[in-house]
């Protein structure tokens, strides 16, 4: 049976949390008993540690284009994200105390910037148009004086919708301006190489891609001056101390290995079944807008504003029925408020507030899409008959 896949269950909801891979769990079981060692100890367990660390180095850099030496593992993609905005801010303050971000950023993004903002760095914040697409001439006057760093998703989780990182990035080193793009959606579903991004730094994540929870990676540039914002010892370049997580970060090298080798067979597999749920259920359910660029899209990703109710209340119900799927970003879908993302796009709050997001996998079939549209109208009409805007309307 595939992981995350039951008889009765459809889970669409990889964005926030994909089940690990066989393959990387037969890698990581050993390291946790008779397997342990520090990479950092020259005895032999020690030196056994370090050559996992060193073959899971070359597995991960290899999934995005890189040179092992520029991979610096992290615990979360959040904590990635922070060691790019923080640590390059601070070790390029001396250039410009400019940072420059999207809209769309994540959470681990925009909370980073606005603690610098705090420090007296000034922050831009860039506008995106109605697909979400970051707009090139406000990139070009943002950069005007110059800038610290400049971060730009590469893929929002929440809409879908792929940046041109390649063009961005080629404006920003025309202005002598180190480029960060968050790549936890990206990295193992579509293709990624580092040189033709044209990028200095790029965050992935072991578990968007069948790796453990507990290991992802900043990939960085040698070059770019970065301060570290963990301190206390040598490891990873002496930019993230304390001891790696050998077993997690081995179950994240197996999995980028075995996505990189799967990236034609995902957009090939998963783009007609994403195409089939954005096109059918709007026709299926009235009053239903699609978020996210209808082109320019994760192969897996298909998200929708639902008007008059609201997400949540969506997802428990498909709960009840074995669906799960989001509603916006995993980091941000209990904190009871409105998304930045989809305000960004121009869509008012109510609207907003009917967000679902579905992500999928190669456990997800056609199949699955007629039993979800099929779950998903009656729940609506049920939830949209005890709404008072639905009733207004009426």
């Amino acid at each position: 049976m595939n992981p995350g896949k039951s008889k009765n269950l459809i889970y669409a909801d990889r964005i926030a949390a994909s089940p690990v891979r066989e393959e990387a769990l037969d890698v990581m079981i050993p390291l946790l008993g008779e397997g342990f060692g520090n990479p950092q100890s020259v005895h032999m367990r020690g030196q056994k540690a370090a050559e996992v660390l060193g073959i899971a180095r070359e597995q991960a850099a290899a999934l995005v284009g890189a040179k092992p030496e520029e991979v610096v593992f992290t615990a979360t993609g959040s904590e990635a994200n922070n060691m790019a905005i923080k640590g390059i801010a601070r070790g390029r303050r001396e250039k410009s105390n400019r940072i420059v971000v999207s809209a769309i950023e994540h959470l681990s993004v925009l909370k980073p910037a606005m603690t610098l903002k705090k420090e007296g760095f000034e922050l831009v914040t860039l506008p995106v148009d109605g697909d979400g697409l970051v707009m090139m001439d406000s990139l070009k006057e943002a950069l005007e004086g110059g800038a610290a760093l400049v971060s730009i998703t590469q893929a929002s989780t929440e809409i879908g919708t792929i940046e041109p990182i390649a063009e961005l990035a080629a404006l920003c080193r025309e202005a002598d301006v180190p480029v960060h793009t968050d790549a936890w959606g990206t990295a193992g579903n579509i293709a990624i190489d580092l040189e033709t991004l044209n990028v200095h730094a790029l965050t992935l994540a072991g578990q968007n891609f069948g790796g453990p929870p507990g290991a992802a990676a900043l990939v960085i540039r040698r070059g770019v001056p970065l301060r570290p914002i963990v301190e206390g010892g040598v490891q990873e370049r002496n930019l993230r101390a304390g001891q790696e997580n050998i077993p997690a970060i081995a179950g994240m090298g197996a999995a980028a290995e075995l996505a990189a080798g799967e990236l034609d067979r995902r957009a090939r597999d998963l783009a007609p079944i994403r195409d089939a749920l954005i096109s059918r259920l709007p026709a299926a359910i009235e009053s239903v807008v699609v978020t996210g660029h209808p082109n320019r899209r994760l192969p897996n990703h298909a998200s929708f504003c639902i008007e008059y109710i609201e997400g949540e209340a969506m997802l428990l119900l498909l709960d009840t029925r074995g669906i799960m799927a989001s509603s916006g970003s995993a980091c941000t879908s209990r904190a009871l408020k409105g998304s930045h993302v989809l305000d960004a796009l121009g869509l008012d709050a109510a609207t907003a507030q009917g967000s679902i997001v579905f992500s999928l996998g190669m456990e997800n079939s056609m199949e699955d899409i007629d039993f979800l549209i099929s779950e998903l109208q009656p729940i609506v009409s049920r939830l949209r008959e005890m709404s008072p805007l639905y009733k207004k309307r009426k």
